[in-house]
């Protein structure tokens, strides 16, 4: 069938210029396309999607020409960087700051220092720092009153989880180097964050007043990085500051203004507000809540928000010191309550209609691909990749050199082996996301990843791969490079449950209780059901009880309650054999 040629550009081709990731919405409307026909074409395409859900450069290149458009990716600038559309609303917005360096460089000192010059703080007695952001307004020489954000906890980390989502959370960063002490790991860490998210650098060159500081030592070790200051002819601004003694702070806010106005950082204050989550837990009482940071728009108190894969109400909003508020603005942190579950790090979030749109929305949300070494390996087979990028945490920093030494020794089919960051340590959310970012395999050899670490990684599609023997991992990048690498699924036992009693019974769903009688049982956990010796039939634990109160696992000897999807219609004296399935991964010859 020839397709449909209204939407096609006869006349000349429209040159589009796109971001490295763009959610379908705005993809539709970068090109004023109605969304449904961009979601019916990336299904074409064999890409299962929703119009909330992001997809990569690479992709809307091959959508967009499909209605005749040519696409270039986005160069990074403040003026790309802005959600709306609408010029004539769009107001100046406060700078959105992180401070970044080494561990006992002063980055808490320096926090502490400039809370101290917020006017609004001085009158109301003190600021208690209520979530991870907090706002100061300082009063400059002259004699107006400016409004900078500054984030507090996510660290580094923020900006790979940028580089993953898409999310421009900072305007700049704030890099603390002690003048005694110089370059060291996290500051190399920091630098390679920054850059590689390419946002703008200040230079806070603290501890001045010690006798033994160098700056000039600093400044020749920073050059080697590309941080160049601006009297030797290079572009970043170096600032030497004291935190501990309060020796230009305000030289170094000027600065942070100065480089805010150049970047001309403006939103819309009168569209639905728009944002992303920097961070979010369960609290007591309270249910989940979110601190969210505002990019677009005015968040009001009793709006809809869709939030990630999750979405809720905005019951309650407080400020930075626990104020509650009514509704917030462009570049101001504040915390919410009244979503349905926890979101993560680095989730968008949007303002809609109404609750039952959010659900609608939340119901059509697809699960990412994942990427793992089956995946890469089919991939570069075909062709469709040409670089295999790899992020890797080793227990020592030997191990990591011998990985990457005999990782150089390797190659296949022409395709180009790149470690887009390297280790020492556990696997952490960081080290994930930055792997979401690259579309790099996640290789750990002898570290432990946490329950949550997998979990984030789980949900963005992941497979993070362990190893003890080093031979193991270099022969699975080795396979993966010649397209030699297949999955195959296993069961893995996980235990036994004996039903003594239905409570609930319909066709898809059953609640039961009994006894667990062998090793344990786990939510979510798939089943055999046996009865009299023989399976006849399957089915997924969807809740545990132990004691009325929810349980993730219960061991033997324990008696339960169970929710379990199944068509079977089960019976008092059945066991149900727990099992989950794991990929394994096999050589097959060339």
């Amino acid at each position: 069938m020839a397709k449909k040629e209204p939407e096609k550009v006869e006349i000349e081709s429209k040159i589009v210029e796109l971001p490295q990731i763009i959610t379908v919405r705005d993809f539709a409307a970068k090109l004023g396309i109605d969304p449904i026909k961009i979601i019916h074409e990336l299904i074409k395409n064999g890409i299962m999607t929703s119009i909330n859900e992001s997809i990569d450069f690479d992709t809307a290149s091959i959508i967009a020409d499909e209605f005749g458009f040519q696409v270039e990716l986005q160069k990074v600038s403040r003026e790309k960087r802005q959600f709306s559309q609408n010029i004539e609303n769009m107001q100046m917005r406060p700078p959105v700051i992180c401070i970044l360096g080494h561990v006992d460089h002063g980055k808490t000192t320096l926090l502490d220092a400039i809370r101290k010059t917020d006017v609004v703080s001085t009158e109301s007695g003190g600021i208690t720092q209520h979530i991870g952001a907090y706002q100061v307004t300082w009063n400059a020489k002259d004699g107006k009153d400016y409004k900078l954000t500054f984030l507090d906890t996510p660290g580094h980390a923020a900006f790979s989880a940028m580089r993953a989502h898409g999310a421009n959370i900072t305007d700049l960063a704030i890099l603390v180097v002690a003048a005694d002490d110089g370059i060291k790991p996290q500051t190399k860490e920091a630098i390679s964050h920054a850059q590689a998210a390419k946002v703008p650098i200040i230079v806070a060159i603290n501890k001045i007043d010690k006798p033994e500081a160098n700056i000039d030592s600093v400044k020749r070790q920073l050059a080697d990085y590309d941080l160049i200051p601006e009297e030797w002819g290079g572009k970043t601004v170096m600032v030497p500051i004291s935190a501990k003694q309060n020796k230009n702070i305000d030289q170094l806010l000027e600065m942070i203004i100065l480089s805010s106005e150049i970047e001309n950082l403006q939103a819309d204050y009168k569209a639905k507000a728009k944002g992303v989550v920097i961070e979010s837990h369960m609290q007591q009482g309270v249910g989940p809540v979110a601190t969210m940071l505002i990019q677009e728009g005015t968040l009001r108190v009793g709006e809809a928000i869709v939030v990630g894969s999750t979405y809720g109400k905005v019951r309650v909003m407080e400020d930075y010191r626990g104020k509650r508020i009514k509704e917030a603005t462009p570049s101001q942190p504040v915390m919410v309550a009244g979503l349905v579950e926890v979101p993560n790090f680095g989730d968008y979030f949007e303002v809609v209609m109404n609750e039952k749109i959010a659900r609608s929305i939340i119901s059509k949300i697809t699960k990412p691909k994942h990427f793992g070494l089956a995946e890469a390996s089919e991939e570069i087979k075909e062709g469709k990749l040409t670089n295999l990028n790899l992020v890797i945490k080793a227990d020592t920093q030997g191990s990591l050199t011998a990985i990457k030494n005999s990782l150089e020794s390797i190659s296949g089919q022409g395709v180009k082996l790149k470690i887009v960051y390297d280790g020492v340590g556990d696997i952490s959310e960081s080290d994930v996301n930055m792997a979401i970012a690259s579309k790099a395999l996640m290789l750990g050899f002898k570290v432990n990843i946490s329950g949550s670490v997998k979990k984030l990684a789980d949900e963005k599609g992941i497979k993070v791969n362990l190893y003890d023997i080093i031979y193991n991992l270099i022969d699975d990048i080795e396979a993966v490079l010649k397209g030699l690498i297949k999955p195959e699924i296993i069961e893995v036992p996980i235990g036994k449950f004996e039903l003594i009693k239905v409570f609930f019974s319909n066709r898809e769903r059953k609640v039961a209780g009994g006894k667990v009688i062998k090793e344990k049982i786990t939510n979510n956990a798939k089943v055999h059901i046996i009865r009299n010796g023989e399976i006849i039939g399957e089915g997924k634990v969807t809740s545990l009880q132990l004691e009325k109160n929810p349980a993730k696992a219960v061991d033997a000897g324990m008696e339960c309650g169970l929710g379990i999807d199944t068509k079977v219609n089960i019976k008092p004296g059945d066991i149900f054999e727990a099992y989950n399935l794991e990929e394994h991964y096999k050589k097959v010859e060339n």
